[in-house]
């Protein structure tokens, strides 16, 4: 019996034995290149190192003295209003301004055809000069009269007609004057100014159209808003509130500027004045009307505009304020994040106590001193490491 087969098929998995003990071994040495030190025994470095921690914008937050405001919507209206309209009739010939501009109180805004009442002028005239040779005539008879009368050459009743014809003749002469000056009138406005100095829009008429025919058309209007107003309102406890205040000498909001906030979230940068315009209580809402004045040299306000009023009422003494965005609200309550002596992010929760301006007045929460996070709040986790970058 031939015993090589048996013999190869008894050593072949000795030698898969040994080679995979090999190469257990290999792997167990340490490795030299780019993970390794290269040295026998060395021991392999980190690979990469992680990320670093993200940058945030902080505040230090310090009691101070801050003005207390409130907001409340409103709407914007100009001080002035007119409208621009034909007081006579004819055709409108042409438009004598631009769509939109400014005009000046007097400029001339449309023209009417004023042929018809060139014509008027003209017969008014006529019937003036006719009713004062009528008054001549009726007092030279006077005249003879008296000296006919003294005499007895003349009845008592003729003379007496002859100074009612006087006066009728004085009376027509008045009478054809104020005519004339009707005609003279009526042809001026002929040439349709501007009642007041303003914006105007757009015409409301077009070139050849007939205005004044039995009602006064409308062809324009025009709107003064520089400066302007803005209607809002408060409830009557608040305004109590304000007014008791005032009077305590606590708050300065009649002289305060009034800050307002456009449609788009940013602060309008001039600011305004407040007027006490309705002083009665709305029934219908409990709130009362108040009005705020504000200069408008740029036209960026304009009326009928919806904006955000900040009313300064009162001066909050020793108070923490934080921007709003810093201030975090959940189910859970009101919270910011601070960030620790070590770095790492904390929350703390607050309660706010009313606005100054942008800003939340911190009531509960924050002592002073604390680095609270204002921007990178996203990236900022609760018990996670940071970079704070001071605001200035």
């Amino acid at each position: 019996m031939n015993s090589a087969p048996h013999a190869a098929f008894v050593r072949t998995p000795v030698l898969a034995l040994v080679m995979v003990a090999l190469f257990s071994l290999s792997a167990c040495k340490p490795q030299s290149g780019p993970t390794g030190d290269g040295k026998p025994g060395g021991k392999p470095s980190a690979p990469g190192g992680g990320m670093p921690p993200p940058e945030v914008d902080v505040i230090n937050v310090a009691p101070r003295n801050v003005p207390r405001t409130l907001e409340a919507p409103g709407r914007l209206q100009a001080v002035r209003t007119a409208e621009v309209r034909a007081r006579v009739e004819g055709v409108l010939e042409r438009r004598g301004y631009t769509e939109g501009s400014e005009v000046k109180a007097g400029q001339a805004l449309f023209h009417i055809d004023a042929r018809s009442l060139a014509a008027n002028v003209e017969a008014a005239k006529a019937s003036l000069a006719r009713t004062q040779a009528q008054k001549l005539i009726a007092g030279q008879n006077l005249e003879r009269m008296q000296a006919l009368v003294a005499g007895n050459a003349i009845s008592k009743q003729e003379f007496d007609q002859a100074m009612a014809a006087k006066a009728q003749a004085n009376a027509d002469v008045a009478a054809a004057q104020a005519a004339l000056s009707k005609a003279e009138i009526d042809l001026a406005y002929a040439t349709v100014t501007a009642p007041i100095s303003g914006r105007i829009g757009r015409a409301l008429v077009t070139e050849g159209a007939l205005v004044g025919k039995g009602e006064a058309t409308p062809l324009a209007s025009i709107e003064q808003y520089d400066p302007i107003w803005v209607n809002f309102s408060q409830s009557s406890a608040d305004f109590l509130n304000l007014r008791e205040a005032m009077r305590s000498g606590k708050s300065k909001a009649s002289q305060a500027p009034v800050k307002l906030v456009l449609e788009n979230g940013r602060e309008y940068p001039l600011p305004g004045k407040l007027l006490f315009n309705d002083l009665a209580v709305d029934p219908a809402t409990g709130s009362v009307g108040l009005r705020a004045e504000f200069p408008n040299p740029d036209r960026i306000l304009l009326p009928g505009q919806f904006v955000t009023v900040r009313l300064p009422v009162a001066l909050a003494e020793n108070v923490i304020v934080v921007p709003q965005r810093a201030v975090q609200v959940s189910p859970q309550g009101q919270a910011v994040l601070l960030v620790g002596k070590d770095g790492m992010v904390m929350p703390q929760p607050v309660k706010t106590g009313g606005l100054s301006g942008p800003d939340w007045i911190i009531a509960e929460g924050l002592r002073g001193g604390e680095q609270v996070i204002v921007n990178g709040v996203q990236k900022a986790r609760p018990g996670t490491p940071v970079k704070p970058v001071l605001l200035k």
